[in-house]
């Protein structure tokens, strides 16, 4: 899977609930609300002030990690 800023939250914690971990390093601690699945990436991280491309690099290269390790 490659993650993009459309990628849902939801999508990317359903295809590895590790990357949690990445949320909230970040400051994203909305994870457990329901509505927070449903939410871009871009659209998390616009809310929270944050830029999308630094979460896409590193759920991205965690997924790249996690393929080689397969």
């Amino acid at each position: 899977m490659t993650y993009t800023k459309d990628t849902l939250i939801g999508q990317v914690l359903d295809h590895d609930m590790t990357t949690a971990q990445f949320f909230l390093e970040m400051g994203m601690h909305c994870l457990g609300c329901p509505s927070s699945r449903g939410e871009s990436l871009e659209e998390a991280c616009m809310v929270h002030g944050l830029q999308v491309e630094e979460l896409l690099a590193k759920l991205n290269a965690h997924e790249a990690a996690r393929n080689v390790r397969a």
